[in-house]
């Protein structure tokens, strides 16, 4: 029987972090998965996702924290037992002038229709004529099958120009 471990790493950024943790993950037994990973801001910050054998789960977990040692900061837990997500899977794309709050006013409108935000990327850029901060975001949203497209789009319309942002829903 496997069990999933969800691990978080964040440290200096140098190069062989991902070799250390991968050594790590391949040595207890375990399989790598799925994960996102950045350089941000000279740190390097990793989420990923292992699948090993539920025998040698405890053991894994602690070579993984050995790797604090060297100057890695590790929050490591256990996958939980799910049913697949109920609902219909949307993408959101928003492209706009960067101001702060963003993120706060898009995510409001989400959870108060109970819309789960699967998967977020952002990034901000300056623009390529106007020389204008600009932000960015990607996401794959899980949206309620009670909600519709319409109630949605309306309520991301109104935002938008609030926001002074193009906002696009698949």
């Amino acid at each position: 029987m496997m069990t999933s471990i969800v691990l978080t790493v964040i440290g200096q950024d140098k190069p062989g972090l991902v070799k250390a943790v991968s050594q790590k993950i391949v040595s207890g037994g375990g399989n790598w998965l799925d994960s996102r990973m950045a350089s941000l801001a000279g740190q390097f910050a990793g989420l990923l996702l292992v699948s090993v054998p539920r025998t040698k789960a405890d053991a894994l977990i602690a070579s993984l924290q050995s790797l604090e040692r060297d100057g890695l900061r590790l929050m490591i837990e256990r996958g939980a037992e799910t049913a697949p997500a109920a609902g219909r899977t949307l993408k959101l794309d928003l492209t706009g002038h960067d101001r702060p709050g963003i993120v706060r006013d898009i995510s409001d409108v989400l959870a108060r229709r109970q819309v789960n935000i699967e998967e977020m990327e952002t990034a901000f850029f300056s623009g390529s004529f106007s020389g204008e901060d600009l932000f960015e975001m990607r996401a794959t949203l899980r949206a309620p099958a009670e909600l519709t497209d319409f109630a949605l789009r309306e309520a991301f319309e109104s935002l938008a120009s609030d926001l002074m942002v193009d906002i696009t829903l698949a």
